[in-house]
C-alpha cells in the first residue's frame, strides 16, 4: 500500500476517532464574575453548575458534560470576550452566564451572531435582557430585577409605614430595573423618593454620599451588592447612620450575611424581596441547601441567589437534554422547544418560561433576623407566587412605562 494511502488512512481514522468523542461529550460554557466587586458571587455561580451537573452524574442521555469556566469582572466587554473563548474557540454548545446586568445585556446581543450555540442566562437582572428585542436563542430561567422585589414595595408602604425615603443604588442596568421594580407600586400607593444617588460599580468610598442622605426620611432604599454592599454598610455605621434599611435582594444575600463586620444589629428588621429567602422549609429548598451544603464546606452558611441562579439555569438546560436524548443537531432546534415548554420544580418552586423565554417564577418576601448559629438570615414572611416580568400588568400597558433608567420611574 503507498504511503499516500496509508496517510490517507490514518487520517480518516483520526477524524472518525475525533468526531466519536465529540458525539460522547456536550461542551457548557459558565461565565461569572470571578474578579472585582462581585468575585464571591460568582464563586457561588459556578458552585451552582457543577452543583448541578453533580446531580446528573456528570453526564446526560448517556454523554460526559465537559465543563468550562470564563472568568468577567461585572463589565459588559470581559463577559463577551469570555463568551467568544468558549464558543469560538473552545467549541460550547451551551452557555450558562452571565451574572451582572450589564454583561446580560451584552451577552444577548452576542447570542444572536452565534446561532448554533444556545445562552442560559446566570444571575443577570436587567429588564431588557428579555422584554425588548428578545434573541431566539437566549433563555432567562432566573427573575428580573423587577421581579426579585416583587412585593417589596407594598410592604415598605404599608407593614413598614416609611412613606420617605433615599436610595442608594449602583448606576447600571440592573439596579434600574429593580429600583423600578420597587418604586411602581410603591409610589402608586403615595410613598415619596426624596433623593437617589446613583454610585459607580466598585466604589469605596461613600462617605459624600451619605453625607447627602436627607435628615427627614424614613428609611434607605439600598440596592448595592458584593463589596459594595459590604462597604457602603461599614461606612454608614461608622458615620453614626441610624436611618432604617430597606434591602434589594442582592444587598442582604447570604455573601453579604455571613460577611465580618458590625453590621449584624443594623440589618435586623430589614425587609427584603429575593427568589431565595434562608428560613424557607420547602423540601426543594432545604434539599438543595443540604446539597450544597455537603459538597461546598467552605461556602457560605446557605446558597446565594446566585448559586440558586446558576443551578436552575444549569439544571434547565440537563432536562431539557434528557428530553431530547442529548440531540443538538439542526441548531438545537429539540433542544430549544423542550427548554422553552419546561416546567419543573426548583429549590425556588415551580417555574416555567413565557413567549420571551423569561422565567415566571414565585418570590420571597423576607426579614433579617438573627439565625439559630449567631448569624443573619432572611426569614420568610411570604411567598408572592409566580411572578410574571410585566408584574401583573398585560404586556403593551407595561411596555408603556419605558425603559427603566436612572429618571424611570418617576414617582408622582
Amino acid at each position: 500500500m503507498k504511503l499516500k494511502t496509508l496517510t490517507a488512512l490514518a487520517l480518516a481514522a483520526t477524524l472518525q476517532t475525533g468526531a466519536a468523542l465529540a458525539d460522547d461529550t456536550i461542551k457548557f460554557g459558565a461565565i461569572a464574575t470571578l474578579e472585582g466587586p462581585f468575585a464571591v458571587l460568582g464563586q457561588e455561580g459556578i458552585r451552582g453548575v457543577e452543583l448541578a451537573i453533580e446531580e446528573f452524574g456528570g453526564e446526560v442521555a448517556g454523554k460526559k458534560i465537559e465543563l468550562m469556566v470564563g472568568s468577567s469582572n461585572a463589565q459588559p466587554d470581559t463577559a463577551v470576550a469570555a463568551a467568544r473563548k468558549l464558543v469560538e474557540q473552545d467549541g460550547a454548545q451551551i452557555v450558562i452566564g452571565p451574572l451582572s446586568g450589564s454583561e446580560g445585556l451584552a451577552i444577548k446581543d452576542y447570542s444572536k451572531t452565534q446561532p448554533q450555540a444556545s445562552f442560559l442566562n446566570g444571575g443577570s437582572a436587567a429588564q431588557d435582557t428579555t422584554l425588548r428585542d428578545p434573541s431566539e436563542n437566549f433563555f432567562r430561567w432566573n427573575p428580573d430585577g423587577a421581579q426579585w422585589v416583587a412585593g417589596l414595595g407594598e410592604y415598605t408602604f404599608k407593614e413598614k409605614g416609611y412613606r420617605n425615603i433615599a436610595i442608594v443604588a449602583e448606576d447600571y442596568s440592573f439596579p434600574y430595573t429593580l429600583v423600578f421594580g420597587f418604586m411602581k407600586p410603591y409610589c402608586e400607593l403615595g410613598g415619596k423618593v426624596a433623593e437617589r444617588f446613583w454610585v459607580p460599580l466598585g466604589t469605596k468610598d461613600y462617605s459624600s454620599v451619605i453625607a447627602s442622605i436627607p435628615d427627614d426620611i424614613d428609611a434607605i432604599l439600598v440596592t448595592l451588592g458584593g463589596s459594595d454592599a459590604i462597604n457602603f454598610l461599614s461606612q454608614y455605621q461608622q458615620a453614626g447612620g441610624e436611618k432604617p434599611m430597606v434591602a434589594g435582594s442582592i444587598t442582604v444575600d447570604q455573601s453579604v450575611l455571613s460577611s465580618k463586620g458590625r453590621s449584624k444589629d443594623y440589618l435586623i428588621g430589614t425587609p427584603t424581596s429575593s427568589p431565595v429567602a434562608d428560613t424557607n422549609t420547602a423540601k426543594e429548598w432545604t434539599d438543595f441547601v443540604s446539597a450544597y451544603q455537603a459538597k461546598f464546606p467552605e461556602g457560605l452558611p446557605t446558597p446565594s441567589l446566585f448559586a440558586q441562579e446558576y443551578y436552575v439555569s444549569t439544571k434547565a438546560a440537563l432536562l431539557a437534554l434528557q428530553e431530547v436524548d442529548g440531540d443538538l443537531s439542526d441548531q438545537q432546534k429539540a433542544f430549544r422547544a423542550a427548554l422553552s415548554d419546561l416546567t419543573f420544580l426548583t429549590p425556588a418552586g415551580e417555574r416555567h418560561l413565557d413567549e420571551n423565554r423569561q422565567v415566571v417564577t414565585d418570590i420571597f418576601l423576607s426579614e433579617i433576623r438573627p439565625g439559630e448559629d449567631g448569624g443573619l438570615v432572611s426569614e420568610l414572611i411570604s411567598v408572592i407566587p409566580q411572578v410574571n416580568q410585566t408584574l401583573g400588568d398585560d404586556r403593551e400597558t407595561f411596555l408603556a412605562y419605558g425603559p427603566v433608567g436612572r429618571d424611570n420611574p418617576e414617582c408622582k
